[in-house]
């Protein structure tokens, strides 16, 4: 197979704790996404991994679990003024995110319609796999990069590539699952530096 007719791979992005820093709740005391536009901070060093991912050649997607509606902690008009805040960031960087998949639903929620169970919220791999048939994506060489164990498990699922973020901080360390890669790092940069060294050498493999 020729360089020229290799399928694109995908980096899948969870949203809060990667992209974005989560925030401390303290009705919940529990680091938690914003539930206010204002409190949207990018993670430091996130900008440049996307940048140097996407450079790359890397298709960036954004497959995020967001219940707070659907939980009764926020409106849906707020939902969209932190996604809008976050985009508005993103775009100023030159970051082209090509698709944002939000699950707003959640088990446990009060709002009708967004409680119960859904095929698309994480675990679920149903947001990796629409993507893949989306954008005719080469999964074996695709990776999902999350903070927590839901996002690994989503990722296994669809066949693509894991690194888990733990942030000691944040408290979201956890053991690694069973059967996983067991790759983790500190945050995104460090997750993109891993990645690209990867496809580094799967270049130089089918140049020999």
């Amino acid at each position: 197979m020729g360089i020229d007719q290799i399928k694109r791979p995908a980096i899948f992005l969870d949203r809060d704790g990667v992209i974005n820093r989560n925030v401390l709740n303290a009705e919940t005391v529990a680091w938690e996404s914003p539930l206010r536009a204002e409190e949207l901070e990018l993670v430091p060093g996130a900008v440049e991994a996307m940048q140097r991912l996407q450079a790359a050649g890397f298709l960036l997607l954004v497959v995020s679990n967001q219940p707070n509606y659907a939980k009764g902690k926020a409106t849906l008009d707020t939902l969209d003024a932190i996604h809008e805040r976050l985009l508005e960031q993103l775009e100023q960087a030159n970051i082209d995110i090509a698709e944002f998949y939000y699950c707003l639903h959640h088990p446990q929620g009060i709002v009708a319609d967004y409680s119960g169970a859904c095929e698309c919220r994480k675990p679920s791999p149903y947001f990796l796999l629409k993507a893949k048939a989306e954008f005719d994506l080469d999964m074996d060489r695709s990776w999902m990069v999350g903070d927590r164990e839901s996002d690994i498990q989503c990722g296994q699922s669809a066949g693509v590539r894991t690194i888990r973020i733990v942030n000691h901080a944040e408290g979201n360390v956890h053991e690694p699952l069973a059967g996983s890669s067991g790759l983790t790092a500190s945050n995104l940069a460090e997750a993109a530096t891993i990645i690209l060294d990867r496809n580094a050498q799967f270049f130089r493999s089918i140049r020999n």
